[in-house]
């Protein structure tokens, strides 16, 4: 497997232009998202979803604007991945996670799996879609879309332990000039999907962008589950042997 790439994405420097988010339609040839006027913000896309891979955030604070381009998380322990029965959902060898749309068959199970909210089914056709990281530029040796059109370089891709460096140091860097708020999200193998491919740093409370405070694996007590069941099973059909015998 080749090295685990992934993206950082530095929301002190999104300007919220959506550079990525056009990048990202033009190059996987996403469809628009509706044109619906949401009359609540100056964000026209609202959240990701089929049809939206990248979704620059804005949020609107007394004295000042926070921005963020959030996109799948690329989760070490993907949850969609364990909930796939057609094997749509992969895992490259970039440790990315992407969909295969020829193999999905729109069951729609990686959908309340994904603890971010992140992968949805479209409606045009059913199947489920979401960022691929552009696995097709990384194979040919490009960065992806939107970190290429990023005109700042809040979003930042290559090697994810050197994303992971730069990124520590970054925050040191804001907390010396008093910007203390700052701090990491999803970049720690300890949390609970075991680090993301696509990490960020925030000025805020994650809920603050819509990010859970505490993901978790969704499917983290299947085993446990699948344990009972079968042990219950087990009894059911002890008991009922008991009672043919009795009876014979």
């Amino acid at each position: 497997m080749a090295e685990r790439m992934g993206f950082f994405t530095d929301t002190s420097i999104c300007i919220g232009c959506k550079a990525c988010e056009v990048a990202c339609k033009e190059w996987n040839d996403v469809p628009d998202d509706g044109f619906v006027f949401r009359a609540t913000s100056y964000d026209n896309t609202g959240a990701l979803g089929a049809d939206t891979w990248r979704h620059v955030a804005f949020i609107e604070q007394d004295g000042r604007w926070l921005m963020s381009s959030d996109v799948c998380k690329h989760c070490t322990h993907a949850a969609c991945l364990d909930v796939c029965p057609t094997g749509a959902l992969f895992r490259t060898e970039f440790d990315t996670v992407v969909v295969q749309s020829d193999v999905c068959n729109g069951c729609g199970y990686c959908v309340p799996a994904c603890p971010y909210g992140v992968i949805d089914r479209r409606e045009r056709d059913g199947r489920a879609w979401k960022c691929t990281l552009c696995y097709d530029r990384l194979r040919g040796g490009l960065e992806p879309a939107c970190a290429k059109a990023c005109p700042t370089d809040s979003i930042r891709f290559g090697p994810l332990d050197e994303l992971r460096a730069r990124a520590a140091e970054r925050v040191e860097r804001l907390h010396a000039d008093g910007v203390t708020e700052a701090r990491l999200y999803g970049e720690s193998p300890d949390n609970g999907v075991g680090g993301t491919g696509a990490f960020f740093l925030l000025l805020d409370e994650p809920e603050t962008y819509g990010l859970p405070p505490d993901p978790v694996v969704t499917t983290r007590d299947l085993p446990a589950m699948w344990r009972w069941a079968g042990g219950a099973a087990l009894a059911l059909a002890a008991g009922v042997a008991a009672c043919f015998l009795r009876r014979t």
